[in-house]
């Protein structure tokens, strides 16, 4: 079994050592420990070892898991379909994978029916896959030029998947292209500044090419419980 307390220490070192090398700050990092299909003994584990930040892929997992440790601050890092929108809605601390008009709409007229503002990160497809999920740079650009139609989102910024590739400079080169479309999206709002502060990028294999390019939210799941 992994030790998640070691793992844990060794990976919140490399991820400042790496921030610090790249003349950041290592505080403006949060580390989003990936616990889908872990049971809540390794959760528990983490927590205990100071984490407390969580990301899970699946609906139906997270809200499970929710009602059990409803302490955690939990976000949904993977697809989201419409109609389990309402599910999340009254917890979810963040929603990485907006990536449409119709998933746009169901979210506020949740949020809406409860008084919560949920903060919401809009997807890229940066590695241009069709597998993966996510929309486009102009499309993302069109979203947030009608942000004021959706007052109980709060778009926070943008989250990428780089290609599964051996090659470093492919992935750099695909997490700068978020970081400049961040750079090119932060005047948008009917006319009025949307400050995109976050950049979801990076995992086990790739997070030291994010944080270079400039990554907010790293999303690490087997450096810290093991491989699945």
């Amino acid at each position: 079994m992994a030790d998640i307390a070691q793992n844990l220490a060794s990976l919140r070192r490399q991820i400042a050592e790496c921030a610090l090398a790249n003349g950041r700050n290592p505080e403006d990092i949060t580390l989003i420990a990936v616990s889908k299909t872990k049971p809540l003994l390794l959760i528990q584990e983490a927590i205990d070892a100071g984490q407390h930040i969580f990301g899970e892929n699946r609906v139906q997992e997270l809200t499970d898991k929710y009602q059990d440790l409803p302490q955690v601050e939990w976000h949904l890092i993977g697809s989201l379909q419409t109609n389990k929108v309402k599910y999340i809605v009254p917890f979810v601390a963040m929603i990485h994978s907006v990536d449409s008009w119709k998933l746009l709409d169901e979210i506020e007229k949740q949020a809406s029916k409860i008084g919560r503002i949920i903060p919401c990160l809009l997807q890229i497809n940066i590695s241009n896959e069709p597998q993966k999920g996510g929309t486009t740079p102009t499309e993302a650009r069109r979203m947030l030029e009608q942000a004021t139609k959706y007052p109980h989102i709060r778009f926070e910024g943008l989250m990428g998947i780089a290609e599964d590739s051996e090659d470093q400079a492919k992935i750099r080169t695909q997490f700068a292209s978020l970081r400049h479309l961040q750079e090119s999206l932060s005047d948008l709002r009917d006319g009025k500044q949307i400050p995109l502060h976050h950049l979801s990028m990076g995992m086990t294999h790739d997070f030291p090419l994010a944080i270079a390019e400039g990554a907010t939210l790293i999303r690490i799941g087997s450096a810290i419980f093991g491989s699945r």
